[in-house]
């Protein structure tokens, strides 16, 4: 009897212990530890569509990249060397709307007209019908071209003294007046940053600055459309010119990159 009593005793104690050891994970029957399991791939091949991605010029090329240029009328008539606000024949012939697309200017093929300058008044400010800017630095400081063009006017005119007048291959014309002397005549090609005045104050100016005016198709628009002149750089905007009737219109608008204007007349 006692040995049936011993026997269970024993069996007691080791499965006790078992229990323990699971307890304190001394033996735990665990799962076996299975392979990775292989990657599978289909057995057909799948087409990726073809994604067509913008096209920049080849560093080769940037240096031969140039600025648009429209047509313009460089043989000037009696009126157009003798008067500011006139029309170009060549504006507008295929449509009412032009657009002058600043931000593909290169540089070197823009300046600013009167470095160093700074404003004294701007286009609107207090006089309403102000044209232009009145920018400043001394007397007889050099007056340069502010894009590559042909002269059209250079002569004493009115309240604007010695004016200049520079039909641009962009479309645009600019006026210089006040000067204490023009340095080109009316036919002379001036490149962008070339000089072509020194500042003054002929005609109604009480003191020597440069009135500065930018004009599309003969109408005088805001010069800071084209140009900061807080920074003096050209702004990276579109023009639209628009002509309705005999009212022309100037508006700036943020520039496209290039790519996404192609695009957009390739989807016309």
């Amino acid at each position: 009897m006692k040995k049936y009593v011993y026997s269970g005793m024993f069996l007691a104690v080791l499965l006790l212990s078992h229990s323990a050891q699971d307890v304190y994970g001394k033996k735990k029957n665990l799962p076996p530890v299975l392979p990775p399991a292989k990657p599978s791939f289909p057995a057909t091949e799948i087409t990726i569509p073809m994604v067509e991605f913008p096209k920049y010029p080849e560093t080769g090329k940037l240096e031969l990249l140039a600025s648009p240029r429209k047509m313009i009328t460089t043989d000037f008539t009696s009126r157009e060397i003798n008067h500011i606000g006139v029309g170009d024949a060549a504006r507008f012939q295929d449509s009412d709307t032009e657009i002058i697309d600043l931000s593909l200017i290169q540089e070197g093929d823009y300046a600013f007209p009167l470095p160093g300058a700074k404003v004294i008044s701007p286009y609107g400010g207090r006089r309403r019908h102000h044209s232009g800017y009145d920018i400043k630095t001394c007397p007889n400081d050099t007056i340069v071209a502010a894009f590559d063009g042909v002269v059209r006017l250079s002569k004493p005119y009115a309240a604007y003294g010695n004016v200049i007048v520079i039909r641009h291959y962009n479309g645009l014309e600019t006026v210089y007046s006040h000067n204490s002397k023009n340095l080109v005549k009316p036919g002379d090609e001036v490149k962008a940053g070339m000089p072509i005045a020194l500042t003054g104050h002929t005609g109604r100016a009480t003191t020597a600055h440069l009135h500065f005016e930018v004009r599309f198709n003969g109408v005088h628009f805001n010069p800071n459309y084209v140009f900061s002149f807080s920074r003096r750089k050209l702004k990276r905007e579109c023009l639209i010119c628009r002509k309705k009737g005999n009212h022309i219109s100037v508006k700036p608008v943020k520039a496209l990159p290039l790519y996404l204007i192609d695009d957009k007349e390739q989807s016309k």
